[in-house]
């Protein structure tokens, strides 16, 4: 007969059904063939999603700062390529949080580019 270390399996299949599938509904939570099935593909979409996560803030970062400097007679390109001019290093994270929250320091650093 074979010796198989049913202990340790069970308790790693334990330790997954308790961190990953908790609250999956039906036998997703207790079923271990069918909840290992959904903790894997969950654990793909979280990998993909970490990188589509970057990507969308980039994108919103963008809007806002393009919609920021629109009220000055400027698009968001030619901002962008007078930012690189001026040699100002500010990234679209602060860049966007200035041209919501902070107007005034926003507008100060889109008339520093403008000259």
């Amino acid at each position: 007969m074979r010796s198989v270390n049913h202990v340790a399996s069970r308790a790693r299949r334990k330790k997954a059904m308790k961190t990953y599938a908790k609250g999956y509904w039906g036998r997703r939570k207790n079923v271990w063939t069918v909840a290992k099935n959904a903790i894997e593909k969950g654990l793909g979409y979280a990998y993909r999603d970490r990188k589509a996560k970057k990507r969308e803030f980039r994108a919103l970062w963008i809007q806002r700062i393009n919609a920021g400097v629109r009220e000055y007679g400027i698009s968001y390109s030619q901002f962008i390529g007078q930012l690189k001019a001026a040699n100002v290093d500010i990234n679209r994270k602060v860049l966007a949080d200035l041209a919501m929250n902070h107007p005034d320091a926003f507008k100060a650093i889109v008339d520093k580019v403008k000259k």
